[in-house]
């Protein structure tokens, strides 16, 4: 992917631009698109903005996106370890509440599943600003 060249050139002709860059940032952007398969998408992200600007280093040519590809993927890789990681300290408050909504026929049993949710995520912390934040979303 990254040795395509950019324009048509003649023999002996150099690339002006690298692409691997571009190829990395979009990877990178679809990994924040797509949680399950984030850090995947991430990494391959990562590796391929990295070679894009070492490629583009060597050659003495612009590598349009390489770098943003880095920063791009190492944010998808921190987001979906972030959401990995709250989805298994709140395995049990999240099951509850699939299933009290699996339950739930009317819109009041779903608002009572989201106050029971909120109940639980509160009582897991314990802080103060935790139950403010649920009575403003549960109210208004």
């Amino acid at each position: 992917m990254t040795n395509e060249p950019s324009a048509p050139q003649t023999e002996g002709q150099r690339p002006t631009v690298e692409r691997g860059g571009l190829w990395g940032l979009m990877f990178s952007l679809a990994a924040l698109l797509f949680p399950p398969y984030g850090v995947v998408l991430s990494v391959f992200g990562i590796v391929q903005g990295w070679r894009a600007r070492r490629t583009a280093r060597t050659a003495g040519v612009q590598a349009p996106g390489a770098v943003l590809s880095v920063v791009v993927g190492v944010l998808g890789v921190l987001w979906a370890l972030l959401m990995g990681t709250t989805m298994v300290v709140f395995s049990d408050e999240l099951s509850a509440l699939t299933d009290c909504n699996a339950r739930a026929n009317t819109v009041s049993a779903g608002d009572r599943c989201q106050e029971e949710y909120l109940d639980s995520v509160n009582e897991h912390f314990d802080q103060p600003l935790l139950n403010d934040w649920a009575e403003i979303t549960t109210t208004g």
